[in-house]
């Protein structure tokens, strides 16, 4: 019997001390590379879009790999290749840690529309009361004043 599932993540991870140095200029580049990272992990990219202080990515994710590696995955290897290219001077490493959240199909395109809308959404909300109502609404019991260090 073949194996067939149906594994839709949104996942959010943030540069270190979430420092806004992802600049919009250099963003086609940074994509096309994490999209083909995570190609070559059979999961399927669906949606990636960036703010200057976080990465927001949703994928169909492979049957054949952990959450926890295809982030480790691309964090190393975007990293090396930013510093490598240079193409955000001021990129540091990606912060330690990530959310990932699960999302029912029905939802798909909702939140397609939410990861590509962020530059409206964020006139309006702060990334991290942003990735609070995400842990919230995820139903993830965290402290906030972890969230907020």
């Amino acid at each position: 019997m073949s194996t067939f599932t149906q594994i839709l993540i949104h996942i959010v991870f943030a540069p270190y001390n979430r420092e806004p140095v992802l600049w919009r200029n250099n963003r086609p580049d940074l994509f096309r590379y994490i999209t083909g990272l995570v190609t070559n992990k059979h999961c399927k990219m669906l949606q990636i879009n960036r703010m200057e202080d976080h990465l927001l990515l949703f994928t169909g994710l492979s049957s054949a790999i952990a959450i926890a590696n295809l982030v480790k995955d691309i964090k190393l290897a975007s990293s090396d290749w930013i510093k490598e290219n240079r193409i955000f001077p001021k990129f540091r490493g990606w912060q330690d840690g990530y959310g990932a959240f699960s999302v029912s199909r029905s939802d798909r395109d909702r939140v397609i529309r939410y990861i590509q809308d962020q530059e409206a959404h964020h006139r309006r909300v702060t990334f991290l009361d942003e990735y609070w109502q995400l842990l919230q609404e995820s139903g993830v019991e965290v402290d906030r004043g972890k969230i907020f260090r």
